[in-house]
């Protein structure tokens, strides 16, 4: 399997949000989601002063950007490409440069993994997060996400919920 890299895509401004929702769309469509794994319109957290109220507000960081965490082959390009408002990839000419370590840093984009010592089919307990105290037991795994889903009760129901590596742990 090729390696994941973080890649720009400029898009027309304020189209970030469509763009993102647009590629999504694309990735479920054409079962491209083990090839992009992740589309991010970075945000930031502001406090805007509008006749003298303080207000929180989340401006994007980077109008008209948006990062796509993907494998580069032809089929991802092209349609990464193609999604409507893209104008391209960033870089020269035609071709995309991945973002390297030191400029995802301080977009709070880690590239770090994390191990663990449990596959699909153990029981685990959720130690953090919304779920915390449920047991369940996992029935599959993204390693590239870092995240499981787990079968929990909800309503007298078995309901599958994806829960990040570092909220659980395994039961003995």
């Amino acid at each position: 399997m090729s390696e994941t890299n973080w890649y720009v895509v400029h898009t027309y401004s304020g189209y970030e949000n469509k763009v993102k929702a647009n590629i999504e769309k694309t990735i479920e469509n054409r079962h491209l989601e083990d090839q992009i794994l992740e589309v991010r319109v970075p945000l930031q957290d502001v406090v805007e002063v509008k006749n003298g109220v303080k207000k929180q507000v989340q401006k994007k960081l980077f109008p008209g950007y948006v990062l796509l965490n993907m494998i580069m082959n032809d089929d991802t390009w092209y349609v990464v490409r193609n999604t409507r408002g893209v104008t391209g990839f960033v870089g020269p000419g035609s071709k995309p440069v991945p973002l390297t370590e030191a400029e995802m840093r301080p977009l709070g984009i880690k590239a770090d993994n994390v191990v663990v010592d449990f596959e699909v089919g153990d029981s685990v307990t959720v130690i953090d997060g919304a779920w915390k105290d449920t047991v369940g037991v996992i029935q599959s795994m993204n390693p590239s996400k870092q995240i499981v889903t787990i079968n929990v009760e909800l309503f007298g129901r078995e309901t599958p919920v994806e829960i990040s590596f570092t909220e659980i742990s395994k039961l003995d």
